[in-house]
């Protein structure tokens, strides 16, 4: 689980962001699934942004950002 939290290898942050993504449908159909009240779509949509809105900067700091590290991208066919 620790891997998964703060590893900055490509493969663990798709899967934080699918982790992220299932959390944010899960949310956004909470009501259907418990099947206690319907929500409108309207507070649907607004309780869906404020979870993401919650999420995306708990999941970039439990990744541990770049450590002062940058990443290169070299594109083409240069030497």
């Amino acid at each position: 689980m620790g891997e998964f939290l703060s590893s900055n290898e490509w493969q663990w942050r798709l899967a934080r962001t699918i982790a992220q993504g299932v959390i944010g449908v899960i949310v956004a159909n909470l009501d259907l699934i418990v099947g206690v009240a319907i929500v409108e779509p309207q507070f649907r949509a607004l309780v869906v942004a404020l979870v993401m809105a919650v999420l995306s900067p708990v999941m970039a700091e439990l990744g541990g950002g770049d450590d002062g590290r940058t990443q290169e991208l070299h594109i083409g066919g240069g030497e």
